[in-house]
């Protein structure tokens, strides 16, 4: 009877490894969330004639997150922005910033953003590196990112939202354009600021071993 016991414990202990290590080797069940370019927008600010600030809206843009809901560091981020749905409601300006001296959007009709990594910040925030694509020139930037809000279902979708903001230099990506001022100062300054708003649609599951 002991031999028994001790054979039907061994067994046991052999089930309970063989599950573990399935478990452990099951890739994460991520879900592909489209970006709902109705509800999202990439916007900049930059100083002009170092008194005021100016502000630009970008209205469609798309793309998808890999994020399964749970774990936000391991989510990816892919996003494209049309440069021809710049606004900054004056027409004159918008289609200044398409030309050559800013976006160059005849040859340059998309910027894109993919994401490297993410990791958590203080206070509940998270950190996103990744490449921003402007003009054909691609560079490493990081976002201040936040948490997701949500999910919430609405007329059968299931949706979750989200922000990235941040600081680049223009003249990194190409954008050349410089007029110096009377006192010194640029009348376009190098620094911009972008933030990036989201809403995403819950699409279908697929795996992912990250």
């Amino acid at each position: 009877m002991v031999t028994i016991f001790a054979y039907n414990a061994r067994m046991l202990r052999a089930t309970h490894l063989v599950l573990a290590l399935l478990l452990t080797a099951t890739p994460a069940l991520a879900q592909t969330w489209q970006i709902d370019p109705a509800h999202s927008r990439a916007m900049f600010t930059v100083r002009h004639l170092t008194i005021a600030d100016i502000r630009g809206d970008f209205g469609a843009v798309t793309g998808t997150v890999d994020y399964d809901g749970k774990d936000l560091t391991k989510a990816k981020v892919n996003a494209t922005i049309d440069v021809n749905s710049l606004t900054t409601r004056v027409a004159a300006r918008d289609d200044h910033l398409k030309t050559d001296d800013f976006f160059d959007a005849k040859n340059h009709p998309t910027m894109k953003f993919v994401s490297t990594s993410i990791s958590r910040a203080a206070n509940g925030r998270y950190t996103m590196a990744g490449d921003l694509t402007i003009r054909g020139t691609t560079k490493r930037i990081t976002l201040d990112l936040t948490a997701p809000a949500g999910p919430i279902t609405t007329r059968g979708q299931t949706k979750i939202g989200a922000s990235a903001s941040g600081t680049i230099n223009r003249k990194d990506f190409g954008v050349k354009y410089h007029e110096l001022l009377d006192n010194g100062g640029l009348a376009v300054a190098d620094n911009v600021f972008i933030q990036l708003d989201v809403e995403l649609i819950q699409g279908a599951p697929s795996t992912s071993s990250n």
